[in-house]
């Protein structure tokens, strides 16, 4: 348990005695509360209420209330006198034994403060307090004498007749298409009985919809993660195979089962991107939507979801990487989609992938897991390959549906025309497509109009203030943007550093760039583009996925965003504008993560009848990843990654942990990495690289150098970098930053 201590959460002050009971009635206990700050440390209450472990609580701490959670019997250490009392103890299920370990795990893990891990779990801002009531209404027993009933009136009663019980004023409204004056009047004749209703989430799955027909290689999958899920097996699952294969549909039917079972599930997307599609898909499937969890849901809509994760009251939850931390109390099934994706891996903060700890949580939880992709992650598939996960493939697309044809456009020999990006024979299957009243995908994983300005006299390049890094141009906005910082400023008319008027000229191709070619060569056609800067939020995602449906959309131009889990049946074309982009720099990661991308996009092409067509623009079509790709040769390529790998000891045949030293000041910032790294202990099978400078040397005006550990596949080494960070003291303004399992390398 953490040490208890006394702080300002120990000290009395006159205002903490107003909330105590009388003293005759008092018979106060001690507690140790844990606080959602960052630290690892209890602080000692006192309480008057049965608090038992796990309640979350209010307490006064220095001049402010903070949400904590008991985390065990105090130490005993701090006087009486100096004790202050604990403000509030919530009426919700107090956070569970499973929880709490999974809190203090995830915490020794990530070498991150327990309050820090603690925060991600407690509820949103004002859930702890009694829900919110809301007007509702029920028909009066018995009925008023005399009182009509008009055809909207009517209307009312048939459908509070078939709810049985209350409804609030707008569902009445929006069910029997009745206006609000309507409800009040009925109200006040006596024909309604008003009646408080608690404020509650989205409606949960509650019956069954539309089930589709499996195909012989669904139904077998679908019944080995049944039968995880009845026997409570919390050994994972990779459930894989080709995209459009119906992996959703299978772990729908797991879902339906553990619902079946009385039991909760949580299903991870790693972007709200993937939401419109997949929440109609649910929807169609279960009757009524689940509830949501992640950035975009409204703050009173995620206090109600809190409180009926908590309260066992909310069947299914779907969200992103955070909704990992909700206090379900009976966790029967976890689904990670896409389990591949970077999206996944939180980089701030605590530093955490969402999936590993969702194979932590589900076997804390004795809870079945399913781990879906098309293209997992090496890691999956090592730990797949050697027994530690159930692996089941879905190998052939659903249904009549084809795998696209797949083909290489070498930028050597069919070079675009100046001043243009997209070769001949992409510009002519796109036009052969759109001729056949067929949509459209070009794809480029690059936001903005152009990565690069450069003056044309004297060369010099337009880079960030505070980062090391180009401003990229976004023409739409008139503005030059950091991807890092978020620094902008207005395109400038003359080059800030010769002073030489229109000299400065875009260099290379943004997906704004593409649309800008795309309106010259089909002045028929208008694109939409699909990037985190047009897509703001569900809203705008719901109008792009309609209009992609509907055909009201012939041509899509998309990042990354474009390439994760969309249905569009009318999509037969995929143009990749740069399939070259992510081999660059020193990523470990870089040929994986471009194979997965590849893989992924191409996949958009040909879902339903209509064969799809992929053509790939590269400068190196006899790179490795690239002929993998062509060939379609996941295994393969998985192979050749996992071999390289092997032999530089690198994950997953090797551990790593990144240290991540940023300050303003440069001069201390070296001084100090050098005198760290004098103290590097010696450990048999662990190398420490660095200091050097990191491949982003400045972000936000702090300078980076960076240390990596690496050690044996079997070892565990947050124990020697907590010995050697706690053999020096870091100089006020360095920060260091921890990341076991790193995923990002810049």
């Amino acid at each position: 348990m953490p040490k208890s201590n006394r702080s300002a959460g120990s000290v009395r002050s006159a205002r903490d005695a107003e909330n105590r009971l009388p003293e005759k009635d008092r018979n106060p206990t001690r507690v140790a509360v844990l606080l959602a700050r960052p630290l690892s440390r209890t602080f000692d209450y006192r309480v008057d209420h049965p608090a038992p472990t796990g309640s979350y609580v209010s307490v006064p701490f220095g001049n402010r209330v903070e949400t904590g959670v008991v985390w065990g019997p105090a130490a005993g250490e701090v006087q009486e006198s100096l004790l202050r009392d604990v403000r509030r103890v919530s009426d919700l299920p107090p956070m569970n034994p499973r929880m709490r370990e999974l809190i203090a795990w995830v915490a020794s893990y990530s070498m991150a403060p327990l309050g820090s891990v603690l925060r991600m779990a407690l509820p949103a801002s004002g859930a702890l307090a009694p829900p919110r009531t809301a007007a509702g209404f029920r028909l009066a027993e018995p009925r008023p004498k005399g009182a009509k009933l008009t055809p909207a009136r009517q209307r009312v009663v048939d459908v509070l007749t078939g709810a049985g019980s209350a409804l609030a004023g707008p569902v009445i409204q929006r069910e029997a298409r009745v206006s609000a004056a309507t409800v009040r009047r009925m109200h006040g004749t006596g024909l309604l009985d008003a009646e408080p209703l608690t404020v509650t989430a989205a409606p949960h799955p509650g019956r069954e919809g539309v089930r589709p027909e499996l195909t012989a290689s669904q139904r077998r999958a679908a019944t080995e993660i049944v039968q995880k899920v009845r026997a409570r097996d919390p050994r994972p699952v990779l459930l894989g195979g080709v995209t459009g294969s119906g992996k959703t549909e299978v772990y729908f039917e797991a879902v339906a089962a553990c619902l079946a079972s009385g039991r909760q599930v949580l299903v991870l997307l790693p972007e709200i991107a993937l939401g419109p599609q997949w929440f109609a898909r649910f929807q169609a499937r279960f009757g009524t939507a689940p509830a949501r969890w992640h950035s975009a849901v409204p703050a009173g809509e995620r206090r109600s979801t809190w409180r009926e994760v908590a309260g066992g009251t909310a069947p299914v939850v779907v969200g992103a990487r955070s909704a990992l931390f909700l206090p379900f109390p009976d966790l029967g099934l976890v689904v990670v989609d896409e389990e591949h994706d970077a999206s996944y891996k939180q980089e701030d903060g605590v530093i955490y992938n969402a999936r590993d700890m969702a194979v932590v949580r589900a076997a804390k939880e004795r809870a079945a897991i399913v781990l879906a992709s098309a293209t997992p992650a090496l890691e999956t598939h090592v730990n797949a390959h050697e027994g530690r996960y159930h692996a089941l493939t879905l190998p052939r697309r659903y249904g009549d549906a084809e795998l696209p044809d797949v083909e290489a456009v070498d930028l050597r020999v069919s070079r675009p025309k100046a001043g243009s990006w997209l070769a001949k024979p992409v510009v002519d299957a796109a036009a052969a497509a759109l001729a056949r009243d067929e949509q459209v995908l070009l794809f480029l994983n690059r936001r903005g109009y152009a990565p690069l300005t450069v003056c044309r006299t004297c060369g010099g390049r337009i880079g960030c203030t505070s980062c090391s890094t180009w401003l990229v141009e976004h023409r739409r906005d008139g503005l030059l943007t950091c991807h890092h910082c978020g620094h902008r400023m207005p395109v400038p008319a003359v080059c800030p550093t010769c002073g030489v008027e229109d000299s400065l000229a875009a260099c290379g191709p943004g997906v704004e760039r593409i649309e800008e070619e795309v309106r010259r060569l089909f002045p028929g056609v208008e694109p939409v583009v699909m990037t985190s800067d047009t897509m703001r939020g569900p809203a705008d995602l719901a109008r792009l996925v309609q209009g992609m449906e509907s055909g009201a959309t012939r041509l899509l131009i998309g990042t990354q965003m474009a390439a994760k889990g969309h249905h569009f049946p009318n999509l037969t074309m995929v143009g990749v504008v740069d399939a070259d982009l992510g081999l660059g720099g020193a990523d470990l990661r870089a040929g994986e993560r471009t194979y997965q991308l590849l893989t992924q996009v191409a996949g958009r092409a040909g879902r339903e009848g209509r064969r799809g067509r992929v053509l790939m623009q590269t400068w190196e079509p006899e790179h490795p990843v690239m002929q993998a790709f062509l060939r379609g040769d996941g295994d393969a390529f998985r192979r050749m990654e996992a071999a390289a790998r092997a032999e530089a000891k690198m994950p997953p045949f090797g551990r790593l942990v990144a240290l991540i030293l940023a300050s303003r000041d440069q001069p201390v910032l070296e001084r100090f990495c050098r005198a760290l790294a004098r103290v590097v202990p010696q450990h048999d099978g662990v190398d420490v690289f660095g200091p050097a400078p990191a491949p982003l040397s400045r972000i936000r005006s702090q300078y980076r150098v960076r240390f990596l550990v690496r050690g044996g596949r079997n070892q565990l080494l947050q124990t020697y970098v907590r010995t050697w960070l706690g053999s020096v003291r870091a100089p006020a303004g360095i920060r260091i930053k921890v990341d076991v399992d790193p995923y990002s390398f810049l």
